[in-house]
């Protein structure tokens, strides 16, 4: 049986869902694994019964002033009866977001995204990767992480540039490698668990 990852994400001009596409792309690379991408912007029950049946879910969203999108707060507060049953306890969690500036803020849009997870009882998985491009002399704008993000993968997509160019390849690199982690923690998760069931 294939582990699900389900990359849960909501995109308004369509730069996050590129990334999304990323990440998915990332996960689906891991012998073993499924990755499924769900916009969260139609809360239904195809939604809710994915994340149900997800072991791993990787949450996505746009920074907009400095947080997550409305249409992501929205699903993250219609996912109190979830909480209620602890529906998604012990799953695997992880994060990532676009904005237009390169910084944008989006470390707080990340904690915001750990805090949520932490909140349902979920495993964060953090980016694992060194800083990229300007952390030194000999960097490169095509490093992996070149923004420097440890908490989740970061993308930035400038103002003017449609979805069909930004982010960029550094930037979907690093979501690529946001989901193959996510997926290899859950392969390894789920063989743990059958030997201390065993």
């Amino acid at each position: 049986m294939s582990i699900s990852v389900v990359i849960a994400y909501h995109s308004g001009y369509g730069h996050t869902a590129r990334q999304a596409r990323a990440v998915a792309s990332g996960a689906a690379s891991v012998p073993g694994v499924t990755a499924a991408l769900h916009d969260i912007s139609a809360l239904d029950d195809a939604l809710w019964q994915a994340l149900t049946d997800a072991e791993a879910i990787i949450f996505g969203t746009p920074t907009y002033m400095g947080s997550q999108s409305a249409v992501f707060q929205a699903f993250a507060e219609a996912s109190g009866s979830v909480w209620a049953q602890q529906g998604w306890r012990d799953k695997i969690a992880a994060g990532f977001t676009t904005s237009a500036g390169v910084n944008g803020d989006k470390l707080n849009t990340l904690s915001s995204l750990a805090v949520f997870a932490a909140q349902h009882g979920m495993h964060w998985v953090s980016l694992g990767l060194p800083p990229g491009w300007l952390y030194s002399t000999v960097g490169d704008v095509e490093d992996l992480n070149r923004l420097g993000g440890f908490l989740g993968a970061m993308a930035q997509a400038p103002s003017d540039a449609g979805p069909d160019d930004a982010p960029g390849t550094a930037d979907l690199r690093t979501a690529e490698h946001l989901g193959r982690r996510v997926a290899r923690v859950a392969v390894e998760l789920r063989h743990g668990r059958l030997v201390g069931a065993a």
